[in-house]
């Protein structure tokens, strides 16, 4: 006869068998994520949503295999780094301002980034605690540990490669371009992306595969965090694909400026921050479809790379249960308004490409919503089965998805340290520059590239009111304490 011990031994087996089972097959219902990270990549250089002068077949594989929010926007930053703030962000969920204060606050705070360490309250944190391995690889750039919050990690690179002093103010001319010893971006001599004979995003895509191929082994659920250096300067890449762009079917973007306006108040000036050095001044047509030039092969380059990728994906036999989401940290000039880098408020540098495919995904889609693109790490967290921690400020894209609703904000805000601000709002954008005491109004639906200034439009001086209303009503609510009020007493 059976003793009681034995039964006892036997039933909590049981019951621990069930648990494990339970829990195996939960894992087994859990989707895998796969995140794609661009830095410096602007919403307008992807082949299959209109850019005629750029080859990204595998990008226009994912906009063709999953769904594409058009109007994704990044909130800005409080420094001339901007994907420090864009990548604060998308790793806490705060917005603009909290996750600026997370970030200066490492210790004894209860926003700080070293508290959020400690309470697991990370993006990659929260989905380990629900069950996943996690990777990742590539560009860092968040004032905490990546090998401390992730549990496998490759590679960890910080903002941009060893300056290449070579590549700044550069070229006015055909003349100058031609030079002997002429800084060309396939010669690895000068460093840069180039290491030990290999560019990083190919190290990247080195990496994910193999973090791919480990991760077909295994029971658990998969979040891959694979984020590029590239397109970011030095805009580096093999000479075929510089090749794939001759200079004479590069076009100078129609809002072209010399130079543009305030840009000493805005914080652009042109012989201060880093990156309107990578181009004269005043601007040369010549220089711009050079930048052009080399910012379309390293895309390009770095889409290669992707495709490696997915491609890997498909051999694993994980692609059917995989959400895969593709963005990156903010846009870039590239010759627009008289302007190189991204600290500013116009489109071409707060907007920014997000595609989004996996089980249940529609294809082919395009969703015209205002969204942020950090509202990918409340997306996970949503597919995961994760609770959204109430401070996270983001919203997930499922209900935009599934149709229930037709964009997650109401108003888009931007902000540049203490001298730029700005809002959209019904397809409308307002800019102010306090320290200029200048505004700009668009309406972007009619004027995409921002080019018919209405702020002195006396038609839209009630609209340009409205506007400024919403703007202080945001920024009470984002925690931004800079007055523009007293600035502008006329729009009160």
């Amino acid at each position: 006869m059976q003793s009681r011990r034995t039964f006892l031994k036997q039933s909590l087996a049981l019951f621990g068998a069930g648990l494990m089972g339970r829990a195996a097959a939960q894992r087994a219902q859990q989707p895998n994520f796969l995140f794609l990270f661009a830095d410096d990549q602007s919403y307008e250089t992807i082949q299959a949503l209109g850019c005629s002068e750029i080859h990204t077949p595998n990008l226009n594989r994912l906009v063709r295999a999953g769904t594409t929010f058009t109007n994704a926007y990044n909130m800005g930053a409080w420094g001339g780094a901007v994907c420090v703030a864009s990548r604060t962000m998308l790793l806490t969920g705060r917005s603009l301002w909290q996750a600026n204060e997370a970030n200066n606050k490492q210790e004894g705070g209860k926003t700080g980034i070293s508290d959020m360490v400690r309470d697991r309250q990370l993006w990659p944190q929260l989905l380990e605690d629900v069950g996943y391995d996690t990777y990742m690889t590539g560009k860092w750039h968040v004032s905490t540990d990546a090998a401390g919050i992730f549990n496998d990690v490759r590679d960890v690179r910080g903002g941009m490669p060893k300056q290449t002093p070579e590549g700044y103010n550069r070229p006015r001319d055909e003349a100058e371009y031609n030079e002997a010893g002429a800084w060309k971006p396939w010669d690895a001599k000068h460093g840069g992306f180039w290491e030990g004979g290999k560019h990083w995003s190919e190290v990247v895509a080195d990496h994910a595969i193999d973090f791919i191929e480990a991760a077909s082994k295994k029971d658990n659920p998969f979040f891959m965090y694979t984020a590029f250096n590239a397109p970011h300067d030095p805009r580096q890449s093999p000479k075929k694909f510089i090749d794939m762009y001759p200079l004479d079917k590069v076009s100078v973007p129609e809002n072209f400026l010399p130079n543009y306006p305030y840009d000493e108040e805005i914080g652009c000036n042109p012989t201060g921050l880093r990156d309107e050095r990578l181009a004269p001044s005043p601007r040369t047509e010549y220089s711009i479809k050079v930048n052009r030039q080399e910012y379309y092969a390293i895309i390009t380059h770095m889409d290669e790379q992707v495709g490696r990728i997915l491609d890997a994906l498909e051999a694993s036999g994980k692609a059917d249960n995989t959400y895969i989401f593709f963005t990156a940290d903010h846009g870039l000039s590239v010759g627009h308004h008289g302007l190189i880098g991204k600290q500013n408020m116009y489109d071409h540098s707060l907007r920014v490409p997000l595609m989004v495919t996996g089980p249940g995904i529609p294809k082919n889609r395009l969703l015209a919503g205002d969204v942020y693109l950090q509202d990918i790490m409340p997306t996970t967290l949503e597919l995961a089965g994760a609770k959204k921690p109430g401070a996270v400020f983001f919203n997930s894209l499922m209900p935009m998805v599934r149709g229930e609703c037709e964009e997650n904000y109401e108003s888009i805000y931007g902000g540049y340290t203490k001298v730029q601000r700005a809002v959209r709002v019904d397809g409308y954008k307002l800019i102010v520059y306090p320290k200029a005491k200048a505004t700009r109004l668009y309406n972007l639906e009619q004027d995409p590239q921002e080019m018919n200034d209405l702020a002195n439009d006396p038609k839209h001086a009630g609209l340009k009111k409205r506007m400024f209303k919403k703007l202080l009503a945001l920024q009470k609510d984002l925690e931004d304490t800079l007055d523009i009020a007293s600035v502008f007493p006329d729009l009160q």
